[in-house]
């Protein structure tokens, strides 16, 4: 079974992109390819993960009259040329959003290939919006997405494939803790508030985070752990007040996020989809602070579907504040109780074999082209 995935723009996108295609290539030995943009993050995850990689040119929907809007059909004609052979080549052609999947999935319909879609959000992108009606299956993170879909669209609830490196907390949580107090400087002892806001990381989040820390400073049973985006690191580790009975550590970047993952008691994050599928698959509880000005509202409303099923607290971003963000922490991890439940419903509510449903889906589309 040859599968050609599509999609990229940010590692959030690129992740459950690769979880899928490790899924496909060790469980049932598909031959996965990768197509994006050189410019995008996916040039270099993908290859770093060893799956055959392909540029291709894709442009984002330009909705208002301007020369990009002019030039986009031009864009469009060249992408399309080159995908058709990648398309053709393959026995099902995997969309996971945005708009670099457009050029790649239209020339699957082209080469009438099978399509499957893959939506990440609570509100389902342009692209998948676009193509749902031609899509074998549109599999859904969340259940919600199917409302904005064409009634004839074919959807299933598959979760979002999260790594494997991730799910490895479910497996030895004790090793990988005991590995994350030493690597990052943390104390067993203490309860652990892991705060990140992206691959980015999320400059409101993080100036919230340190004055919270302030007000926290005599809370020597706590540790706070600030991943902040390279862009921002040294302005937080300026501003950090010292001769705290808090201890906080901040990492511009956490590659091996299991280690992070390991140690919390209680996430404080942005909505993104991946975040949520990470913390919900691991049964982590959380405080989410969805991003403001995400297509559609889909960050907020992202969170709130973990917050209607019991997993998490959301803090709206026009309301985060150091005090606030400091208040709905210690209410939090000071009621051991309510922690408890918000785990077991986090837990409910995540998906940690998205990846597996999700291959299931590709497998089955691929399957009835052969037939």
């Amino acid at each position: 079974m040859r599968v050609l995935l599509a999609g990229g723009g940010t590692a959030g996108h690129v992740f459950p992109a690769l979880a899928l295609a490790r899924r496909l290539v060790d469980r049932d030995g598909a031959e996965v390819s990768f197509a994006g943009t050189a410019a995008g993050v996916e040039a270099r995850l993908v290859s770093e993960a060893g799956i055959p990689f392909t540029a291709v040119e894709a442009r984002p929907f330009v909705r208002e009259l301007s020369t990009a809007a002019l030039r986009a059909p031009l864009s469009l004609v060249r992408s399309l040329k080159a995908c058709r052979p990648l398309a053709r080549e393959a026995d099902v052609v995997v969309g996971m959003g945005g708009y670099v999947s457009g050029p790649v999935v239209t020339a699957a319909i082209r080469e009438r290939r099978p399509v499957v879609l893959h939506e990440q959000n609570s509100v389902p992108g342009l692209a998948n919006r676009l193509f749902s009606r031609r899509a074998r299956t549109v599999a859904l993170t969340f259940a919600e997405a199917a409302r904005a879909l064409p009634r004839r669209a074919r959807t299933v609830v598959t979760g979002n494939p999260v790594r494997s490196r991730v799910l490895r907390v479910l497996e030895e949580p004790d090793v990988l803790a005991k590995e994350a107090v030493e690597t990052l400087g943390l104390e067993a002892a203490r309860r652990t508030v892991v705060v990140f806001g992206g691959s980015q990381g999320a400059l409101h989040v993080d100036r919230a985070a340190v004055e919270a820390c302030a007000l926290l400073g005599d809370r020597d049973d706590l540790q706070v752990l600030l991943l902040t985006g390279e862009a921002h690191h040294p302005g937080v580790e300026r501003a950090l007040a010292e001769g705290s009975s808090l201890l906080v550590r901040t990492l511009p970047f956490l590659e091996r996020m299991e280690l992070a993952y390991s140690v919390a008691d209680l996430v404080v994050a942005r909505a993104g989809a991946t975040s949520i599928a990470e913390i919900t698959a691991l049964g982590l509880p959380s405080l989410l602070v969805p991003y403001p000005y995400a297509t559609g509202r889909h960050q907020e409303l992202n969170a709130r579907a973990v917050q209607r099923a019991g997993g998490a607290s959301v803090l709206l971003d026009d309301a985060l504040t150091g005090e606030s963000l400091a208040e709905r922490i210690v209410d939090l991890v000071d009621d051991a109780e309510r922690l408890r439940s918000m785990a077991e419903r986090s837990r409910a509510w995540g998906r940690p074999h998205a990846a597996d449903a999700l291959a299931d889906v590709v497998l089955e589309a691929a399957e009835g082209r052969a037939r």
